[in-house]
């Protein structure tokens, strides 16, 4: 009990300056003295912010996801109905997001009730952003799933010619893509997916969101399920 007085009395040192003529120095010289009498607020100290940035993590990651399932502009596959939504930020050029695509679609094989809502956020490049624009694009004529997991599930780096290849491939028109690939709807989508990933600290894909748990990197199935089967437990 004493160390956490303690700890609460470090914690409020530097609020006790606007209130009251205390220098910098003598709250320096309290600090140090509460620190040398129980070193062990430190790891306290450290706790306690661990928590506060999880809490806030966690409020953000949830206000996210409640917004991006009510957002008619962001791709989503699995059940639309589905009592969990996983939200996955991506770059087609990503190796570890490919891997991780085996892992959604596995999840949407053997979950009925899961949601995936897809935030196309390409960081790796024009080939990256070419293919992002492209597969949004491909929303226009009802290719959206076809033209993500031909991507993702492709071999090599996504280029321009590869990319148009596989839009010829599955049929789309390509005059009508190259126009809609600069429609103002996939603009604010892909502004939107940066804004949010740097709002929630990711610094790279893959990155998910599994009801108010953000998971940077990747995730194999097993993890993805626990995660899925906490939220339901919770609910």
């Amino acid at each position: 009990m004493r160390a956490i007085f303690t700890a609460v009395i470090f914690f409020g040192l530097t609020q006790m300056a606007s209130s009251q003529d205390i220098s910098d120095e003598k709250i320096k010289q309290l600090a140090l003295e509460a620190i040398l009498e129980n070193p062990e607020i430190i790891m306290q100290a450290v706790g306690i912010l661990k928590q506060r940035d999880a809490e806030i993590a966690a409020s953000g990651a949830n206000t996210v996801r409640l917004e991006l399932e009510n957002d008619p502009g962001s791709p989503n596959l699995g059940n639309p109905e589905g009592d969990v939504t996983v939200v996955e930020f991506f770059d087609y050029n990503c190796p570890y997001c490919r891997q991780a695509g085996k892992t959604v679609q596995e999840l949407i094989g053997s979950d009925p009730n899961v949601r995936i809502i897809f935030q196309e956020w390409p960081v790796l490049g024009e080939g990256s952003m070419f293919a992002a624009r492209a597969a949004l694009a491909s929303r226009a004529q009802g290719k959206y799933e076809e033209f993500h997991w031909t991507l993702m599930n492709g071999e090599g780096r996504a280029t321009e010619a590869s990319i148009l290849k596989v839009a010829r491939d599955l049929g789309l028109d390509i005059v009508k893509l190259l126009a809609d690939m600069e429609s103002p709807a996939v603009e604010v989508h892909l502004e939107r997916s940066d804004d949010l990933a740097r709002s929630l600290g990711f610094t790279g894909t893959p990155a998910f969101i599994v009801g108010d748990q953000t998971v940077p990197g990747m995730i194999n199935l097993e993890k993805i399920e626990k995660l899925i089967a906490d939220v339901r437990a919770a609910e």
